[in-house]
C-alpha cells in the first residue's frame, strides 16, 4: 500500500484481490489503447504507450490482454475517451485530486460529485486544490533493485530529483517533462522498475485524526472502484498506528 507517510502521501491502493485485480487490468487497458490511439501503436515511437505497457507488465498484466488493448486503438473503434481532472477536499481538508478516463462526461462527473457529498467531501473547481501539488515523474522499484547507495547513484546518473528508500523498496522522483528519459536510464542501470508514472506529489501534507482517517479512506475506496476513475491522489498524513488499523479492517 502507497500513501500512509512522507511524500508517499500519493495514492492509496487496495488489495489485489481477484475481483479488484481485474478491474486494475481493465484500467490499464483502457490507457493502453487510449495511448495507442492517440500517440500510435508502437511503444519504442509513443512515450506515453510505452509507460502504460511498463506498468501493465509490472502488475502481471498477460501479454495478450496487453496486445489486445493495443489492437482496439487501431479497430476502428469510435468510443472516445477524454481526459478529465476533478478536485476536492475530503474529510478534515484533505486535499484530492482525481483523474479520469471517460466516455460520457456527465456520467462521471455526477458519479465523482455524488461520491465526495456522500463521503464528507466536496467537489470543487478546477486548480482549487492542484497549486497544493507538483506534477513530477515517480519510478518505483522493489528493494530487489539495490541497496539505498546503489539506486542513489543511479538515480543521480539519470537525472533524477530526489530518491526515497527503505524497507518496501526504492521511489525516485524526477521532473514531469524526463520522465521517459530517466526511466530509460534506470531500466539500463537496475532493470525494470515496479512503475513509472506521472503523478501529483503534494507539497505538504494534511495530519487526518483515526476518525476523519476512516472517512477519507472510504471516500478514496469508492472513487477508485469507479470504472472511470484512473488515479486518485490526496495530500493526507496518518499515522502508521492509525492505517495498521484501517487496513486490517
Amino acid at each position: 500500500m502507497a500513501g500512509h507517510s512522507k511524500f508517499k502521501n500519493i495514492m492509496y491502493r487496495k488489495g489485489a484481490q481477484d475481483a479488484k485485480r481485474s478491474k486494475l487490468f481493465s484500467k490499464l487497458s483502457k490507457e493502453i489503447t487510449v495511448a495507442a490511439k492517440f500517440g500510435g501503436p508502437d511503444p519504442d515511437a509513443n512515450a506515453r504507450l510505452r509507460l502504460a505497457v511498463q506498468n501493465a507488465r509490472s502488475q502481471s498484466m498477460p501479454k495478450d490482454n496487453i496486445e489486445r488493448a493495443i489492437q482496439k486503438s487501431q479497430a476502428g473503434d469510435d468510443t472516445n475517451y477524454e481526459e478529465i481532472r476533478y478536485e476536492g477536499y475530503g474529510p478534515g481538508g484533505v486535499a484530492v485530486i482525481v483523474e479520469a478516463l471517460t466516455d460520457n462526461r456527465n456520467r462521471t462527473a455526477s458519479s465523482v460529485r455524488s461520491t465526495f457529498s456522500k463521503n464528507g467531501g466536496a467537489l470543487g473547481e478546477t486548480g482549487s486544490v492542484s497549486f497544493m501539488f507538483d506534477r513530477v515523474g515517480e519510478i518505483v522499484y522493489k528493494p530487489e533493485a539495490g541497496d539505498a547507495d546503489t539506486v542513489l547513484e543511479a538515480a543521480i546518473d539519470a537525472g533524477a530529483e530526489d530518491v526515497q528508500s527503505d524497507d518496501q523498496g526504492h521511489t525516485i522522483i524526477c521532473a514531469f517533462e524526463s520522465l521517459g528519459e530517466v526511466s530509460a536510464s534506470l531500466t539500463a542501470s537496475l532493470g525494470e522498475p515496479d512503475s513509472v508514472n506521472p503523478i501529483w506529489k503534494p507539497q505538504n501534507g494534511t495530519p487526518v485524526d483515526e476518525e476523519k482517517a476512516a472517512s477519507l479512506m472510504k471516500l478514496i475506496g469508492v472513487l477508485e472502484d469507479d470504472d472511470d476513475v484512473q488515479n486518485v491522489y490526496s495530500n493526507f498524513e496518518i499515522d502508521d498506528d492509525v492505517m495498521a488499523k484501517l487496513t486490517a479492517a
